[in-house]
């Protein structure tokens, strides 16, 4: 088995894994880090949103053994010194979420968005480039607040997408 060698939320790891690993079972299954869902098994609910070399990836289909040297950030190293990024924050104060399982790959997501799209979002983007991301119990409403509301915040430098 291959041995690959990444930094996962700032800490460098090795694992050995097999060929066909996603980095969904690695981070779960070998690393403990259970944050990152599986929904689907498809790549279609967005479930298992990580940033990957700093872009929003599924990490239901993405080979393990293809991250060697990359740098991947998780729900569980968004928070610093004990603080929520406020992202995450936003989604707690907006009431955006309700059973949670997707609310790991909703925040992760919504923080590729804000990189890709800037700070100055409207509602429609944000609906728009929410895609692929799905949510069972809420009408969207509140995540769409949510993230519109942590972009301003984080315009104002608090902090930048992870």
């Amino acid at each position: 088995m291959p041995r690959i060698s990444l930094a996962v939320n700032g800490q460098r790891v090795s694992a050995e894994v097999e060929g066909r690993t996603l980095l969904v079972q690695l981070l779960r299954e070998h690393l403990q880090l259970t944050g990152t869902h599986v929904g689907c098994d498809t790549s279609q609910c967005g479930c298992c949103t990580v940033h990957l070399n700093g872009i929003g990836v599924k990490s239901c289909a993405v080979l393990a053994a293809s991250c060697e040297g990359a740098t991947v950030m998780t729900i569980e190293g968004l928070a610093t010194d004990g603080k929520l990024h406020p992202m995450q924050d936003a989604f707690r104060a907006h009431h955006a979420l309700q059973c949670g399982f997707c609310t790991p790959g909703m925040i992760m997501s919504a923080l590729d968005i804000v990189r890709r799209k800037g700070n100055d979002l409207d509602e429609r983007t944000v609906r728009e480039q929410l895609e692929g991301n799905l949510c069972r119990c809420t009408g969207y409403h509140n995540i769409v607040k949510a993230i519109l509301a942590a972009a301003v915040t984080m315009q104002g430098g608090a902090q930048k997408a992870a």
